[in-house]
């Protein structure tokens, strides 16, 4: 299969999703403001297939969270939620995991952080997105891409990581990148900003 095609397919794929989980009126429904990001923000989603959002809210109310989840479970295409309770760390927010089965019967992982207004990672990585929106060329666009795609499914890779990989240091085979991967070891937070 070609590799730009397999992108662009599965990114249609997502914004159906998106439309059909009805996501972001849910969230809007308690008072929340919803950014898209991640790779399908960015054009590089390929056969790892997640959907990331960052939600927002002035003040932290669990209950209003647990409130938006309620209403998605009424979508009987998820198969699985969980969340996990980060309040009183640096990142200030509740991380929301959800598994939904497509019309293909394809399991996505939707990840949507409820994070307070104000805090440490308020609008980071959406400026993320847009400065690396704003620096792909077709080629680094490609690369990334195919590094995406050459990754066995077992394996678990952060999308910056490929990001740095290409754009900052040139990367561009699956070997190079997985030396550059040992080179390169990521605990927590991956702060480069392109």
């Amino acid at each position: 299969m070609d590799i730009l095609d397999l992108a662009r397919r599965n990114q249609q794929k997502a914004w159906k999703i998106i439309e059909d989980t009805k996501i972001i009126p849910t969230w809007e429904s308690v008072g929340a403001r919803v950014n898209l990001v991640g790779s399908l923000n960015t054009g590089l989603l390929m056969k790892h297939l997640d959907i990331d959002f960052h939600i927002y809210t002035p003040q932290f109310s669990l209950s209003d969270s647990f409130q938006a989840m309620v209403k998605l479970t009424e979508n009987k295409s998820f198969m699985k939620m969980e969340h996990k309770n980060l309040l009183d760390t640096e990142a200030e927010c509740v991380e929301w995991h959800a598994w939904y089965r497509d019309a293909d019967n394809e399991l996505w992982q939707i990840d949507m952080i409820h994070i307070l207004e104000g805090s440490r990672y308020d609008g980071y990585f959406e400026k993320f997105a847009e400065r690396l929106s704003a620096v792909l060329t077709e080629e680094t666009k490609y690369a990334i891409l195919k590094l995406k795609y050459e990754t066995p499914e077992s394996e678990k890779i952060m999308g910056v990581e490929y990001y740095v990989a290409v754009i900052r240091d040139g990367i561009r085979s699956y070997e190079e990148f997985m030396e550059w991967r040992i080179q390169h070891p990521v605990t927590g937070v991956m702060t480069w900003m392109p």
